[in-house]
């Protein structure tokens, strides 16, 4: 109990100091940020599209649109999602008339033509000519990633000189790779796993990774964050959760999912300072967050585990085991497996 005591008043001095670093700021206003170096100014609340998707809740995508667009109409301007997500179609319905929304996207493509492939295709389904920002998506790299993917991080060089990509980023959940991306001249913004109980992170942990953070700062990057509730690990918590990467100042947004219109509503009330009802923080707090089931066939390929961002899938005598301590439910390991035998519970 003390120790959230302590928490909550730190950071309510920081809320208080934002306020005070932008003076005459409407209250109801979202504030932005700026990524970097770069002419991008983004809302503290970043919409994250990867929940709403196949890969997790599958929610129809009128619905999902329907969400997007009552975000970006409350002031909203920042949405992330990926070509695995398969969430493009929301973000297309719900935008395709708002060319000034920043979206990012990610690719896992390691070749110059595969990751041409992936820009085409992020045009075509989000109906966009320009693509803010293209991350190598690379959960659980090395910083050897840069080598390794060489023609996927040229190709995303050469279509930002056409003025295609915007911003070169990586997301990563990885300290080393972050620290190493600080050193990238090319890398123009850097996406990584941050939040108060660390899970999730790989070689490293939560005060590693802040460190990485600010040296990538001091450098010039771009940061927004990723996974800040740990994949409902930290529900019970989800003031206190958001509010301690809120208080990394390096930090431009935050990427949250959101599925249901409750979610939206808390996250609009708390981005822009305003008082949430109790009752709508208790239907957050309720929510029952689903996770990954192994069914009953697998052929022990090891790819589901091979592919686990966090670690939580190692293989067990006849099938895979999933550490629900360790899991972030990002879905991730679902459409890998080639019997389909993963499913959201």
């Amino acid at each position: 109990m003390i120790k959230s005591v302590t928490i909550t008043l730190v950071l309510f001095r920081s809320v208080e100091n934002k306020k005070a670093e932008n003076p005459g700021k409407d209250d109801e206003d979202m504030k932005k940020n700026r990524m970097g170096k770069l002419d991008l100014l983004v809302t503290e609340f970043c919409f994250g599209a990867l929940p709403m998707g196949p890969l997790q809740a599958n929610i129809p995508i009128d619905y999902g649109a329907h969400l997007i667009r009552k975000a970006w109409n409350h002031g909203v301007n920042f949405f992330d999602t990926a070509e695995s997500y398969q969430t493009y179609p929301y973000l297309q319905k719900a935008l395709i008339d708002c060319p000034e929304a920043i979206i990012a996207t990610k690719s896992t493509a390691s070749t110059y033509e595969e990751m041409e492939k992936s820009i085409f295709k992020a045009q075509k389904e989000l109906g966009r000519s320009l693509i803010n920002i293209f991350h190598l998506h690379a959960a659980r790299a090395t910083p050897a990633v840069f080598e390794e993917r060489k023609g996927a991080f040229e190709c995303l060089k050469d279509y930002k000189k056409k003025g295609i990509v915007q911003a070169i980023g990586i997301s990563t959940h990885a300290v080393d790779v972050v620290e190493k991306a600080a050193e990238v001249s090319d890398i123009d913004i850097i996406f990584p796993i941050i939040n108060i109980d660390g899970m999730g992170i790989i070689r490293g942990n939560t005060s590693t990774m802040v460190k990485a953070i600010q040296k990538a700062y001091l450098r010039g990057k771009g940061i927004y964050a990723m996974k800040v509730l740990a994949g409902g690990h930290c529900i019970d918590r989800l003031v206190d959760a958001i509010e301690f990467v809120r208080n990394i100042r390096e930090i431009s947004s935050i990427a949250i999912g959101v599925v249901k219109e409750v979610e939206l509503d808390f996250h609009l009330l708390h981005f822009n300072q305003q008082s949430i009802p109790q009752e709508l923080l208790n239907q957050c707090l309720d929510r029952k967050q689903k996770k990954p089931v192994i069914l009953n066939f697998c052929r022990k390929c090891r790819i589901c585990s091979e592919t686990c961002p966090s670690g939580a899938i190692t293989m067990g005598s006849d099938r895979p085991l999933i550490n629900y301590e360790k899991c972030l439910a990002c879905g991730y390991c679902l459409p890998v497996c080639p019997e389909f035998n993963i499913r959201f519970a």
